[in-house]
């Protein structure tokens, strides 16, 4: 069961919520940024054909993803 603060995985997050996110990993190291990317596609892999990432985690996934590109630029 989440925390208070921790979303539930399988809610699918808002615009706004994108945004705060994406916000949030700016403000990270590329090392911290690095690491949350590995743990995000980790959480995000098919282990079997039953099992499917949460929704919050691939967007989580693409964010870290669009971070990590923006800093390559």
């Amino acid at each position: 069961m989440p925390g208070r603060d921790e979303p539930d995985k399988q809610q699918i997050l808002s615009r706004a919520d994108l945004q705060e996110m994406a916000r949030r990993m700016a403000l990270l190291s590329e090392h911290s940024l690095r690491e949350l990317y590995q743990r995000a596609h980790r959480d995000c892999a098919i282990i079997n054909s039953r099992t499917f990432p949460a929704p919050r985690s691939i967007q989580e996934l693409v964010q870290a993803w669009k971070q990590l590109r923006m800093r390559r630029r």
